[in-house]
């Protein structure tokens, strides 16, 4: 799998992701600033976390007009796939690739913990590990993830199957207490119509090892590799 991991002013997981991709696959992904152009022939390109350009404005609204978010535009429009986490799924939404918006917690206050996701759409290429349904532990450090979407657009995302995964209390269970951060529906991630562009809010990439805490999050880049092996 060729995977290149593009950071902007301000981004600080750049390196948990390339750890977690090196981990999966065996190989170094490339590493792009903002400036630079994306090259050919590329399988996955990852948003990651961090606070791009300070969180000036809104969350992620100054990285999307970045110059190689063209590129990344044109690369998901021919059917890239693209993975967007923390504050890379806030510029996924602010660059149109998925619909919604993230807004200011509900406590109005930065959540810096572990939480519970529960898989909604298993077999794509971000969750084909996983069986629907299953719950695993992921850490949340984000003061702007309450995910919020017009009733059309979330009856259109759940009738399509596209939330990826939601938040759940350790029963499995979308409760108000699991939601810490009071997104609507209790959702976390979600999926483009193609499958192909997956952004989440807490950190898979964290969770990849035993010495960082655990492997919950290693089935994300173990599917990617899956899935790019066997294309």
């Amino acid at each position: 799998m060729k995977a290149a991991i593009v950071t902007f002013p301000g981004t600080n997981r750049e390196r948990d992701m390339r750890v977690a991709l090196k981990r999966a696959t065996g190989r170094d992904p490339l590493m792009l600033f903002h400036r630079d152009a994306l090259p050919q022939g590329l399988d996955l390109v990852v948003l990651p976390g961090g606070f791009s350009y300070g969180d000036y404005l809104r969350c992620g609204a100054m990285a999307a007009q970045s110059p190689i978010m063209r590129d990344v535009k044109d690369f998901a429009a021919k059917g890239g796939h693209v993975l967007g986490v923390c504050n890379g799924f806030q510029i996924l939404i602010e660059a149109g690739l998925l619909p919604g918006g993230l807004l200011r917690n509900r406590t109005l206050r930065f959540l810096s913990m572990d939480c519970t996701l529960r898989v909604e759409r298993a077999g794509t290429a971000f969750t084909s590990r996983w069986q629907k349904g299953a719950t695993f532990r992921a850490p949340m450090a984000h003061g702007d993830g309450n995910y919020f979407a017009d009733d059309a657009t979330l009856d259109r995302l759940e009738g399509e199957g596209l939330v990826a995964f939601r938040y759940v209390d350790e029963r499995g269970e979308a409760t108000e207490a699991a939601n810490r951060n009071g997104s609507v529906r209790n959702i976390a991630g979600i999926l483009s119509p193609n499958l192909r562009v997956c952004g989440l809010m807490p950190h898979p990439e964290d969770l990849v090892d035993d010495l960082m805490g655990g492997t919950d999050g290693l089935p994300m880049f173990e599917s990617l590799a899956e899935a790019f092996a066997a294309a």
